[in-house]
């Protein structure tokens, strides 16, 4: 399983909202086709596919827990982890 698919597995539990490293989001969100902009601290990513724009700031290393749930509805919605083995 890749670090990828283990963040995505993470997530979807959804039981440890509060202990994801930012940069593990960044990544997942990028591995997933996101586009970044970035102005200041917040972290901005937008898909093609996906209607939502992601505003996503850091919280010390750790990412914010409501915006982590944000993540993991558009990842359902959107059944973004499809094709993965998740």
């Amino acid at each position: 399983m890749s670090q990828i698919e283990k963040i995505i597995e993470k997530l979807l539990l959804g039981k440890s909202d509060n202990n994801f490293r930012f940069n593990e989001i960044v990544q997942l969100l990028e591995s997933l086709g996101f586009n970044k902009r970035i102005k200041g601290d917040h972290f901005i990513f937008y898909a093609e596919n996906v209607n939502e724009i992601l505003n996503i700031q850091p919280n010390g290393s750790k990412a914010k827990a409501y915006q982590v749930k944000q993540i993991r509805n558009v990842i359902i919605k959107y059944k973004l982890n499809e094709g993965r083995n998740v």
